[in-house]
């Protein structure tokens, strides 16, 4: 029963993180394809949705195979702490930014890419958030205790089916509820912040798990394990989401920054 709660907890927190990075996928696949004609326009976030989730599924199964390897839980960590730092600073560097008194400088019209290069580019988003869905969800499962499932690659079974699980589920999110989610953002953008500074959280863990590899061992190999740590880690967590939540003021959006609007009228499955 502990077991099984253990595993719960894990996938619930995968679940509410990957619906905040899926409707962060969501936002920028629409963004990337707003300028195409209609027709065009759903077909390249068609394409960019099935994208996502062969590069996710794909990516799974690579790291099933290498998650074992310092080096590449090394990188991972690294990686991680990079887009949560860059997302975090990138935020609040833009928020200090004058707007009221600064004169309108006049912007040259953007040559906008045709539709080849568009879907061309939403692929390549697919795989940077694949890449951040995946890490994100293997560092929070690969620190749990075997399930006495046979292993797949290098992953414990158990582990790797809640990491395709939270993947799943995430992809889910971003085809039918990710309106949902943009509009959650859209009113409190401080849980956009929140989600980022969790990423890097999680890379901590990472980062704890690689320098616990048995090939490093800077800290004791069973320290992921410990109890006292796992509280910390999720206590820290949860924390980080209630103080994005209740720090984020609820902001009003006007029709015409309605993003929502955006994602739901490209869904796929409104032409298909």
């Amino acid at each position: 029963m502990e077991l099984l709660l253990e595993y719960g907890w894990v996938l619930l927190v995968l679940v509410a993180l990957e619906g905040l990075l899926a409707a962060d996928n969501a936002l920028v696949l629409a963004i990337m394809v707003k300028h195409l004609p209609e027709a065009q326009r759903k077909k390249a976030l068609f394409y960019g949705l099935l994208g996502a989730f062969v590069f996710r599924l794909g990516s799974l199964f690579v790291i099933s195979f290498l998650v074992d390897v310092w080096q590449v839980q090394a990188i991972g960590a690294l990686y991680l702490l990079y887009i949560s730092i860059n997302h975090t600073l990138k935020h609040f560097i833009k928020g200090k930014k004058p707007t009221e008194d600064a004169e309108p400088k006049p912007e040259k019209p953007k040559k906008q890419s045709g539709f080849w290069m568009t879907v061309f580019k939403v692929e390549v988003a697919d795989i940077a958030f694949a890449v951040d869905s995946i890490l994100a969800a293997v560092a929070l499962a690969v620190a749990l205790p075997p399930s006495g499932i046979p292993d797949i690659g290098g992953l414990d079974g158990g582990q790797f089916i809640v990491i395709f699980l939270g993947g799943f589920i995430g992809l889910i999110i971003m085809r039918f509820a990710a309106s949902y989610f943009v509009k959650l953002l859209q009113q409190r953008p401080g849980l956009e912040v929140a989600a980022f500074i969790i990423v890097g959280w999680v890379g901590v863990k990472l980062a704890v798990i690689t320098l616990a590899h048995p090939d490093v061992a800077i800290i004791n190999h069973h320290f992921p394990e410990n109890p006292i740590w796992k509280a910390i880690f999720y206590v820290v967590l949860v924390l980080i989401a209630l103080v994005g939540w209740f720090t984020s003021t609820k902001q009003e959006v006007s029709s015409d920054q309605n993003a929502v609007k955006e994602v739901e009228e490209q869904q796929p499955g409104n032409s298909f």
